[in-house]
C-alpha cells in the first residue's frame, strides 16, 4: 500500500459486495474510497444513522420544491458543510450546483477537491433527483 492509499483508508465498497464463498468482502482504497464516501455521505439524510445524527447531508428536506435560484444556493451551502464536517481527506476547491434543463427535477452538483495527502486534484458529479416520486414512467 502506498503512503497516500494509506493515509486515505480502505473501506467497504459501496454498496458492499461478498465474495462466492460469502466470507471475501470486498474494499477500496485511496480516491476511490473518497469518491464512495462522499456518494454515502451526499446519500444519507441527518438523523438517519442512530450512532452519528449528525453524520449527513440536509438535502432531503428540498424534496419536491421549485428548483431556483435560492434552492441551488442552499443546496450549496448544505454539500459545502457536509464535506467540511465528515471528509476530513480532501480540501473543498469549490461546489456548482445546477438544474438539468432537459431533465425536470434533476440537479446536478458538481464537487472540486483536493486530496490532502498527495495535493491531488479531483472532481465529481453527484445527480440529486429532487422529485423522483412524481416524474411520469416512460
Amino acid at each position: 500500500m502506498t503512503e497516500s492509499a494509506g493515509y486515505l483508508g480502505r473501506g467497504w465498497a459501496f454498496p458492499p459486495q461478498f465474495g462466492p464463498n460469502g466470507s471475501d468482502v470486498a474494499t477500496v482504497a485511496g480516491e476511490d474510497d473518497i469518491v464512495q464516501s462522499l456518494t454515502i455521505l451526499f446519500g444519507t439524510a441527518l438523523g438517519e444513522r442512530v450512532m452519528r445524527q449528525d453524520f449527513g447531508c440536509d438535502v432531503s428536506r428540498y424534496m419536491f420544491e421549485e428548483i431556483d435560484q435560492t434552492l441551488l444556493t442552499s443546496i450549496r451551502e448544505a454539500v459545502s458543510d457536509a464535506i467540511l464536517y465528515h471528509e476530513t481527506r480532501i480540501r473543498l476547491d469549490g461546489v456548482e450546483v445546477t438544474g438539468d434543463g432537459q431533465t425536470p427535477g434533476l440537479v446536478l452538483i458538481a464537487i472540486r477537491y483536493t486530496v490532502r495527502a498527495n495535493n491531488s486534484r479531483f472532481n465529481m458529479v453527484y445527480p440529486y433527483y429532487l422529485n423522483e416520486a412524481v416524474r411520469a414512467a416512460p
